[in-house]
């Protein structure tokens, strides 16, 4: 197995704990670490499909950048795909650092669907 191969995989497994991860957090009442979790689900789906193109990005920013250039702007994932991406990027933010900001229940539950569609896309994009 090549070694993009092999993080790719192990991408697509942190993603689908993070979903997990996310759902529990929200049903215990955890809106705040819900969205982001929901995010880095989303994050590492995204990861995954650069590594499948070579692609390596030590930032968030440069992830979301090459996704919109590389998967949004050719069609292969859709202009929603890409809104969810840069709004649960957002999202994590407030859940993460927001001090007084707080994620709701409506938002963190938004956060994981949006997450579990790009994330889904991706998987069918990775013949997975």
């Amino acid at each position: 197995m090549p070694m993009h191969e092999h993080e790719m995989s192990a991408n697509l497994d942190r993603a689908t704990q993070s979903i997990q991860a996310a759902k529990e957090l929200a049903r215990k009442g955890y809106y705040d670490f819900a969205a982001s979790r929901a995010y880095y689900a989303a994050f590492y789906g995204a990861t995954a499909i650069l590594l499948n193109e070579g692609l390596d990005f030590s930032k968030h920013s440069g992830v979301i950048a090459s996704i919109h250039q590389r998967f949004v702007k050719t069609g292969k994932l859709s202009k929603e795909q890409g809104k969810d991406l840069n709004w649960l990027f957002e999202i994590r933010n407030v859940g993460d650092y927001g001090g007084v900001a707080r994620v709701s229940r409506p938002q963190a539950d938004r956060a994981i669907q949006a997450a579990e569609g790009f994330l889904q896309a991706v998987k069918l994009l990775l013949n997975r």
